[in-house]
């Protein structure tokens, strides 16, 4: 492990969690990027629900258009941005679907329309109407009458495992601060780029 000089910290993951929390407007939108197979990228945002040791956690479904892409090219990068307080987190990694227990716990605590709505769309399929959505919505809702709505088998967790963590904080003059941390087998080692 590498340390130097004005670094925000040792392990960037912790950095992360801390600035995380100090973040005060939409400090859950990630953006994330995938590539297909070949190397065709594409990014959107999705829910930041989770910062471990090992990297981010998020939700979808698997077989939506960043589900495939992710089953046949399991490498991603994401972005976080704090407005407010002039921060970026860069990360890049491998990615790893999490154990089915954590994706069934984290669905049970979601509000019963999100699951409903986890049920009934087929992320990224080409729909005829707004009316074909709702009605499969409608048809999820009745299926699940009176009782907990289950997970469906297409939908869960990853993990983006982070072998590389980029740190940015905004200075006056677009003299930035940037901290390259790369995982090595004794911790994190750390740069420092020129913005």
């Amino acid at each position: 492990m590498t340390s130097t000089p004005g670094a925000p910290g040792a392990d960037p993951l912790f950095v992360f969690e801390r600035w995380h929390a100090e973040a005060a407007v939409d400090a859950d939108a990630m953006v994330l990027a995938t590539a297909t197979r070949d190397g065709r990228p594409s990014a959107r945002y999705v829910l930041l629900r989770g910062i471990t040791h090992e990297g981010v956690r998020f939700y979808t479904n698997y077989e939506s258009r960043k589900g495939r892409e992710l089953a046949d090219n399991p490498a991603a990068a994401a972005v976080w941005f704090d407005a407010a307080n002039r921060r970026q987190v860069r990360l890049e990694g491998s990615v790893l679907r999490l154990d089915p227990a954590l994706s069934d716990a984290y669905f049970a605590s979601r509000d019963r329309g999100h699951q409903l709505g986890a049920v009934a769309s087929a992320q990224s399929s080409v729909l005829l109407d707004r009316a074909e959505l709702e009605a499969a919505y409608a048809a999820a809702d009745l299926r699940f009458e009176g009782r907990e709505v289950a997970r469906p088998a297409h939908w869960g967790g990853y993990l983006l495992a982070a072998s590389s963590v980029e740190l940015w904080l905004q200075r006056s003059d677009r003299l930035h601060d940037r901290f390259s941390y790369t995982r090595g087998a004794d911790g994190w080692d750390v740069v420092r780029l020129a913005p």
